[in-house]
């Protein structure tokens, strides 16, 4: 009879698990649609406003130091450690060639990376996976929290974490889905940002910069003005096309599209 009572047990905690994952995988229906347009723009605010831009750029800076580590381990280099800075600033120390492909990738990943977590998110989020975009929010915060290497890092990756575990443990359905819209918006919103911010340092500061452009250039003998237009193009893009996964599936907003 133990014997027995194990295996039922067992058999419900399975079921009870694979019925966890059908519910974290299904999808949510669409959001209202003044949800979608609320939070972005509130997105917007949280971009433009600059007393809270220099809290939440934190956020950004996870998201492009996270790109660097990203690519430096699927190019073969060795990732040492993820430092993120009170102004906002990060820096990922890698090791391995200093040259060729596998550097210039790693040092070409930073300010798109943003973005592209922005498609990604808006991608989960037009299709209704609400659940899947913040577990794996998550997951990524994980990640970059294991290489983190200072005081200031690791605060600012647990405070996101937390965050968004709070929402997925506790949120109710509207709440996930505002936060989970507001966050895909504001990645999508303030990828652009510091490329503009970029460049601004840059023309400040000419020759006395040694920013991620002016280690392309280095690397590849094109100008650095170049990489920062390429930045730039790939985060417009980005934007739109994240704002159209978005938008396209809430049926109330159809009409516009159709005008």
């Amino acid at each position: 009879m133990g014997v027995a009572n194990r295996g039922y047990s067992a058999a419900v905690d399975t079921g009870s698990v694979s019925s966890s994952f059908e519910r974290l995988l299904a999808p949510q229906p669409a959001p209202p649609w003044w949800l979608v347009l609320v939070t972005a723009a509130l997105a917007l605010v949280l971009v433009g406003y600059r007393p809270l831009w220099r809290i939440t750029r934190a956020a950004v800076t996870v998201a492009h130091e996270g790109g660097h580590a990203l690519f430096a381990l699927l190019t073969g280099r060795r990732l040492h450690a993820i430092t993120l800075h009170t102004d906002t600033s990060g820096l990922t120390v890698s090791s391995g060639k200093p040259t060729g492909p596998g550097m210039i990738l790693t040092a070409m990943a930073g300010y798109p990376a943003p973005a592209l977590l922005g498609v990604g998110y808006a991608a989960l989020l037009g299709s209704g996976r609400v659940s899947v975009m913040l577990w794996a929010t998550l997951a990524m915060l994980v990640a970059v929290l294991v290489k983190v290497r200072n005081v200031y890092g690791l605060l600012t990756v647990l405070v996101l974490g937390a965050l968004v575990f709070g929402v997925s443990w506790y949120g109710s359905d509207l709440l996930q889905a505002g936060f989970a819209y507001l966050a895909a918006w504001f990645l999508l919103a303030a990828a652009v940002r510091p490329v503009l911010e970029l460049q601004r340092g840059r023309r400040r500061q000419p020759g006395r910069t040694d920013s991620d452009a002016d280690q392309l250039a280095r690397l590849t003998h094109l100008p650095a003005l170049l990489w920062v237009a390429f930045f730039a193009l790939i985060c417009l893009a980005a934007a739109v096309i994240g704002g159209w996964l978005m938008l396209a599936p809430v049926e109330q907003l159809h009409p516009l599209f159709q005008r």
